[in-house]
């Protein structure tokens, strides 16, 4: 008997601003819209925890190239933060190692937070996907280790308190690559004298992509069920979209074709750049890749095969 032809992915450029659900790990939602999209590549710019919701980038096809500057952008979170108890993985899902009666008011809450805003150091959550000697925290947690969790600097733009109760307080967040709000909640109850964990979390914007762009995946199934790609595809934006913050470049289409096949072009005139870390190339309309510029001369790091 004949095993049934397996359908050949498709290639399908571009970014998806998905609406992680309650419960599902990063990679579960990842694996579920490539199914959807019937996609050759796809990667997400930055986890959410499973007990998250909220905005997962998901990159298809060419824009998993730039999944590192959705990473390294600007991202907001709205958390819900529990006072009285201190848990092992510093949310819902872990277990109290830690209680307190003491209960912050406002005006406590208020006067600590410039202590966690701006560049502060933050040590990582145990259960947390950070390597130590190989190993993930979470895997040495699990199994009974107590991982030393070193320092590290993070940038929190702005922490704004929303609303305060007697058993808990919302924030947003406004923060930079690597902020585990998870921690924060645990700093901010350990200042406190109260303890915290975090009872809620949504991620609403990461780099160019924010909370009204986003998608369910429960809208991508209908959407899916519908004939041909087009609304699928209709969900999607541009691969620049996570690319706001780098230089775009126009070159002619002659040494679009040089840059191509992997070949250096010189930039002449008053005003070309002498050097830049990262630049968006363009050929007319055609994105090239993302070049590099050197002592006056343009190669590209990454090209896109579009």
């Amino acid at each position: 008997m004949t095993s049934p032809t397996k359908k050949p992915r498709l290639k399908i450029n571009g970014w998806l601003a998905l609406d992680k659900p309650y419960g599902m790990t990063s990679t579960q939602a990842l694996g579920k819209v490539r199914w959807l999209f019937n996609a050759d590549k796809a990667g997400h710019g930055g986890t959410l925890d499973p007990l998250a919701t909220g905005l997962l980038p998901i990159a298809l096809g060419e824009a998993t190239k730039t999944v590192n500057w959705a990473m390294d952008g600007r991202k907001i979170y709205r958390v819900r933060v529990a006072w009285g108890s201190e848990t092992t993985t510093d949310d819902l899902e872990g277990t109290a190692t830690a209680t307190s009666p003491n209960r912050p008011n406002e005006l406590q809450i208020a006067s600590i937070l410039p202590r966690f805003t701006g560049e502060i150091m933050q040590a990582p959550p145990a259960f947390s996907a950070i390597k130590i000697d190989g190993e993930r925290a979470y895997d040495l947690a699990r199994a009974g280790e107590a991982p030393v969790m070193v320092e590290r600097p993070v940038f929190i733009e702005e922490l704004k308190l929303n609303e305060a109760t007697a058993d808990f307080a919302d924030f947003e967040i406004v923060c930079g690559k690597g902020t585990y709000i998870r921690s924060l909640a645990r700093d901010i109850g350990r200042t406190l004298g109260c303890y915290g964990h975090v009872a809620a979390l949504r991620r609403t914007q990461v780099g160019g992509l924010t909370e009204n762009q986003m998608i369910s995946l429960e809208k991508l199934e209908e959407m899916s069920h519908m004939p041909g790609q087009e609304a699928l595809q209709g969900a999607l934006f541009p691969i620049e979209t996570v690319l706001d913050g780098i230089p775009a470049l126009a070159v002619m289409e002659n040494d679009a074709a040089r840059l191509r096949q992997g070949q250096k072009v010189l930039l002449r005139g008053a005003n070309a750049p002498v050097s830049e870390a990262a630049v968006l190339v363009r050929s007319g309309t055609d994105l090239v890749g993302l070049g590099e510029i050197s002592q006056g001369a343009l190669k590209i790091k990454r090209l896109f095969n579009l």
